[in-house]
């Protein structure tokens, strides 16, 4: 299963994401981020997906999904975090996954470690 998450402007939850990354079992990540955003510490595994979050909200869905449909492998359902990153964004997100269409499970990273929310 890939890990996928949007990356905003809100650099206080980017501890969130990476938490999710170091300890979640996927051998690939991929960070969606506003081509505005720079700094965030990857690995290997990432692939960074930059994307234009000023435009309209189904302007930014149909940018993320082409751009998604030729990342994902191709599995059944994603790991998704949406810690960081503002309600149009995680909107666009969603609604370009269902789309794919890919199933999604919230995954979060607590006290506990990662934590699957169902």
């Amino acid at each position: 299963m890939e890990f996928v998450a949007f990356i905003g402007e809100d650099k206080e939850s980017w501890g969130q994401i990476k938490g999710i990354m170091n300890r979640i079992d996927s051998d690939k990540v991929i960070i969606v981020k506003d081509k505005k955003v720079s700094g965030f510490p990857t690995d290997a595994r990432t692939d960074i997906v930059n994307v234009d979050a000023s435009k309209s909200l189904l302007d930014l869905k149909e940018e993320i999904m082409k751009i998604l449909k030729v990342k994902l492998s191709g599995d059944f359902e994603v790991a998704l975090s949406l810690a960081s990153g503002n309600g149009k964004e995680h909107m666009a997100l969603i609604s370009a996954l269902l789309s794919i269409p890919v199933g999604i499970r919230l995954v979060a990273f607590t006290k506990k470690g990662i934590e699957w929310i169902n």
